[in-house]
């Protein structure tokens, strides 16, 4: 009988690993801090070894200094930013619930995606992308649609805006509504007080103003959102994400659901390690110092943000491609002659801004020197 040769392994095996040394400034991720890679790769432990469990805790706790918040249900959800979007919505949401969403950007969209998924009936309230909704019409919007779950980008990645919190969830309390926050570009970067504004849920990435590479999300829930969940009339619709199964292996109980990622969750701990040594008001005003430099190198060349000064984002500046330049060429050439990556926009700001990114172990002065003189050559 003839068997096949198996004597391919020259073509089967590729080369090592080689990853080019790329400075990533884009809407992230970000590179990673060198003390979470190190993180990174400390052996495994089993997902229910004393020593994890430890690191469990750990996690829970400085994710709540990270988010300001008490919330005894704040867990990283194991998967990327996008994995606890779907798992608030999943869990918040039941068939027929009125969600409203402000639509001011592209993750605004992504919300509404995933709620219908899930059964809701979505209202939305509309601002051109790059601005932000005020009180009067979140205000306007609850007492139109009266919904169950009113959810806001707080940092708006595809814009480079940030929607100010302070007195939603007051106007939110009036119509029985649960506020829902994406935080995924400000969690560690913009200031951010999820109990003293009121917020009931709010999910994150690892990616951003953390410094830890993506895979592992965070995410919370205070008590009134625990409520809703815990009365559901229905199941939860999503085995992977149904929190009050995952409730059990995060809380005391230490129930199965499946394996963590263990070294994820290391990584995770060093990056929250960082931002609780550094202190947040430290680690915030680093951000805004850090931006309010590229701002003013970007307006001595002559270049201008997309997003009105008040409501910048620190942690993302959307850039205006000037007339008759090629936003991709310039993304091209910064990418191949200087390994920076930066991105082109979304959405309806496709072509006509770039998104630059100075995130965590991002941001820092070093990084706007090195990028604005970067950018100045390719612009010639």
């Amino acid at each position: 009988m003839h068997h096949p040769s198996v004597n391919q392994t020259n073509r089967l095996f590729a080369p090592q690993l080689n990853v080019s040394p790329r400075l990533l400034l884009g809407p992230g991720p970000s590179n990673a801090h060198p003390r979470v890679l190190q993180a990174l790769s400390m052996r495994q432990v089993g997902h229910l070894d004393p020593e994890f469990l430890q690191i469990m805790n750990d996690n829970q706790v400085l994710l709540r200094y990270a988010w300001q918040t008490d919330n005894k249900f704040t867990i990283p959800v194991s998967g990327t930013g996008s994995a606890a979007m779907e798992a608030t919505l999943a869990n918040g949401v039941e068939r027929g619930d009125v969600v409203l969403i402000g639509l001011n950007g592209y993750f605004g969209h992504r919300l509404v995606d995933m709620a219908q998924r899930y059964g809701a009936e979505v209202r939305t309230m509309m601002r051109p992308w790059g601005e932000v909704f005020t009180l009067d019409e979140i205000r306007a919007g609850l007492a139109e649609h009266r919904p169950k779950i009113l959810a806001l980008v707080h940092a708006e990645t595809s814009t480079g805006a940030c929607q100010p919190l302070e007195g939603v969830a007051e106007l939110c309390h009036q119509y029985g509504t649960l506020l829902l926050v994406d935080s995924v570009t400000s969690l560690g970067g913009v200031p951010l007080f999820l109990d003293a504004w009121g917020v009931d849920m709010a999910y994150s990435g690892s990616q951003k103003c953390l410094s830890c590479p993506p895979g592992i999300a965070p995410l919370t829930f205070n008590e009134r959102a625990m409520d809703k969940i815990m009365n559901r009339a229905s199941q939860v619709p999503n085995w992977y994400l149904d929190m009050t199964m995952l409730g059990r292996y995060w809380g005391n109980e230490r129930t199965y659901h499946h394996t963590a990622p263990i070294n994820m969750n290391y990584g995770l701990r060093e990056a929250l390690r960082l931002v609780a040594e550094e202190g947040l008001a430290e680690r915030w005003a680093r951000h805004r110092a850090t931006a309010e430099l590229f701002w003013e190198g970007l307006a001595s060349m002559g270049l201008s943000c997309h997003v009105a000064a008040e409501h910048r984002l620190p942690s993302l500046t959307t850039v205006r491609v000037p007339e008759g330049v090629d936003s991709k060429a310039v993304v091209v050439a910064l990418r191949e002659r200087y390994n920076i990556e930066i991105a082109g926009g979304l959405g309806e700001l496709a072509g006509k801004v770039w998104r630059i990114g100075l995130m965590g172990f991002n941001s820092r002065a070093e990084n706007v020197v090195l990028l604005l003189a970067a950018l100045k050559e390719v612009l010639k």
